[in-house]
C-alpha cells in the first residue's frame, strides 16, 4: 500500500485507515496462526496419549483375559464363560475406542492388525471351552506356561508395538515442530511490533506532508495577512483540499490589495478634496488682510500708520507660516516610538510648560485625582504635545480665576481613563478625528490644527478622544486607554513598537 501524499484529505485518510486495517489483520493473523497452532498440538498431544493409552489398557485386558479365563477353565469354575465374555466385551469397546481416536490410514492399519490377531486369540481361547480333552495333566501345564502365553499373543504384540512406534514417531515430529515454532518465536512476535512502527511512521509523515505542514504554512499565511502583509502568497500544497483554500487565500490576499490599492487612492483624493478647501481658507484669508493693509496706504501715511501696517503685515504673515508648519506636521506620517512611562508624569510636565500662562490669567489645576503613577506605554514626546495643545486650548477658553480639573481612574476592566475639565463656555462645534476645518475661535495665535494633531497622535497610540461640553459649563476632554493599548508591547519584549 502506497503512503505518498494522496491527491485530497479523503485519501489521505482513507490511507491512514488502510493502515491500521492492515494492522489489525497481520496482529490477528500472527495471533490467530500462534494460537490455532498451540491449539492443535495440544489437541494431536492429547490424542496421541489418549491413543497409547487406550491401547496399553487394552493389552493389559487381554493378558488379564488370557491368564484369568485360563485359570478359572483349568479349575472348571463356572463362570469361566461368563468372565471370558465379560473381559471380550470391554477389549470390544476398546478397540471401537482406538478406530474412533484413530486420525490417520497408518494408525487404522496398525489398530486393525491389532484386531485381527486379538480375532485369532479369540479362536484359541474358544478351544479351551470347546475341547473335551483339554483337562489332562499335560494341557493344563501347557496352558500354565508362560512360553505358551507368549506364542499365542506373539502377533498381538507386533502389532501393538508397530502402533506404539507409530505413536511414538508422531510425537517426535510433533515436538520437532513445536521446537521450530518456540525457535521463530522471537522473530514472530516482534514483527508486528516493527510493522507497526513502520506503519505508524509512514502514516505520520504522510499526514505531516500531505495536511499539518500546509496548514500550518496557510495559517501563517492567513495570520501575516490579517496583520496587512498583503503581498504574502502561500504556496499550494498538500491535500487538494488544502491547496484549495491556499489557493482562495492567495486570491483573497490579491484581492484585498487591488482593493486596498483603490480604497489609499480614494482616501488620498478624499483628503485631498477635504485638504484644499482648508488649505485655501486658510490661505486666502492672511492673503486678503495683506491685500486689504496694503490697499490703505497711500503716500501720506505716518510713519506710525506704516510702522503698525508693517507689524500687521508680518503678524499675518507669521501666523500663516505657523498654520502651515502645523499642517505639515499633521500631514507627516507619524511613528511613534512607545517606552513605559506615566501618565501624571506627562501632565505634571505639559502643566510646567503651560505655568506661565495659567499664571498670567489666575488659572488653578485642580490635580488630586492626578497624582499616581499609571504605567502606560506611549511616545512621551508626542503625547506630551498632544496633551499640550488640548490643556492650552482649555487655558485660552477658560476666564480669568477659573480652574482646571485633572483625573486619571481605572475601570474595572482594565482600562485607564484621564478627564479634563474646564470652566469656560463650552464648545460651539464637535470636533470630529477626520476634520481639518478649523471651528469658531477667538484665539489670536491658534493654528486650528491642535485638536486634529491630538486625535491623529490618540489614534495613532489606539487611545479614544471625545469631546463633550460639561452641564454645568465647559468642556470635557476624555481620553479612554485600553488596557491592551496601555500594556502591549513589541515582538521583541523590549517595550518599544516603531
Amino acid at each position: 500500500m502506497s503512503l505518498s501524499t494522496p491527491r485530497s484529505l479523503r485519501a489521505l485518510l482513507l490511507s491512514h485507515e488502510l493502515a491500521f486495517v492492515l494492522l489489525m489483520v497481520l496482529l490477528a493473523s500472527v495471533g490467530g496462526a500462534w494460537a490455532y497452532f498451540w491449539q492443535q498440538s495440544s489437541k494431536e498431544s492429547i490424542r496421541l496419549a489418549e491413543l497409547s493409552t487406550t491401547a496399553q489398557d487394552l493389552r493389559t485386558d487381554l493378558y488379564r483375559q488370557i491368564k484369568e479365563v485360563s485359570v478359572a477353565r483349568l479349575m472348571e469354575r463356572p463362570d469361566a464363560q461368563e468372565l471370558y465374555q465379560r473381559y471380550a466385551d470391554a477389549i470390544e469397546e476398546k478397540f471401537n475406542r482406538l478406530r474412533g481416536i484413530a486420525a490417520t490410514r497408518d494408525e487404522d492399519h496398525a489398530i486393525q492388525a491389532m484386531s485381527q490377531a486379538y480375532r485369532l486369540i479369540q479362536q484359541d481361547m474358544l478351544r479351551l471351552f470347546r475341547n473335551p480333552y483339554l483337562l489332562n495333566r499335560a494341557v493344563r501345564l501347557r496352558l500354565l506356561d508362560p512360553a505358551f502365553e507368549q506364542a499365542m499373543v506373539g502377533r498381538f504384540e507386533r502389532a501393538f508395538r508397530s502402533l506404539q512406534e507409530l505413536i511414538r514417531a508422531q510425537r517426535e515430529a510433533l515436538n520437532r515442530t513445536t521446537e521450530q515454532w518456540t525457535r521463530l518465536a522471537p522473530v514472530v512476535i516482534p514483527l508486528p511490533i516493527l510493522i507497526a512502527v513502520v506503519l505508524l511512521v509512514l502514516s505520520r509523515r504522510s499526514l505531516v506532508r500531505g495536511f499539518v505542514r500546509p496548514m500550518q504554512s496557510l495559517m501563517e499565511g492567513a495570520r501575516r495577512i490579517s496583520n496587512g502583509d498583503l503581498a504574502t502568497r502561500v504556496e499550494p500544497d498538500g491535500v487538494e483540499e488544502v491547496r484549495q483554500l491556499a489557493e482562495a487565500l492567495n486570491q483573497m490576499a490579491a484581492e484585498l490589495e487591488q482593493s486596498q490599492a483603490a480604497l489609499l487612492q480614494a482616501e488620498r483624493q478624499a483628503a485631498l478634496g477635504a485638504l484644499v478647501p482648508v488649505v485655501a481658507h486658510n490661505i486666502r484669508n492672511p492673503l486678503a488682510s495683506i491685500r486689504a493693509t496694503a490697499q490703505v496706504l497711500d503716500e501720506q501715511a505716518t510713519a506710525g500708520e506704516l510702522m503698525e501696517t508693517r507689524e500687521a503685515i508680518m503678524e499675518t504673515v507669521d501666523r500663516l507660516g505657523r498654520w502651515v508648519n502645523a499642517l505639515v506636521s499633521y500631514l507627516h506620517p507619524l511613528k511613534p516610538r512607545l517606552r513605559e512611562c506615566t501618565l501624571e508624569g506627562m501632565l505634571r510636565d505639559v502643566i510646567n510648560l503651560l505655568q506661565p500662562r495659567l499664571d498670567e490669567k489666575g488659572i488653578s489645576v485642580d490635580d488630586r485625582q492626578a497624582r499616581g503613577e499609571t504605567p502606560v506605554l506611549a511616545d512621551r514626546d508626542l503625547m506630551e504635545q498632544a496633551l499640550y495643545g488640548l490643556l492650552s486650548n482649555a487655558v485660552d477658553a477658560s476666564p480669568a480665576g477659573a480652574t482646571l480639573h485633572l483625573s486619571v481612574s481605572t475601570r474595572p476592566g482594565g482600562d485607564v481613563v484621564l478627564v479634563m475639565e474646564d470652566e469656560g463656555p463650552g464648545m460651539p462645534f464637535t470636533p470630529r478625528p477626520s476634520d481639518l476645518e478649523p471651528g469658531p475661535s477667538s484665539k489670536r495665535f491658534g493654528t486650528g490644527l491642535g485638536i486634529p494633531i491630538a486625535f491623529k497622535v490618540c489614534q495613532t497610540h489606539g487611545w479614544e478622544l471625545v469631546f463633550e461640553n460639561r452641564e454645568e459649563g465647559g468642556t470635557r476632554v476624555t481620553i479612554t486607554i485600553p488596557r491592551e493599548a496601555a500594556t502591549r508591547q513589541d515582538s521583541a519584549g523590549n517595550n518599544e513598537q516603531v
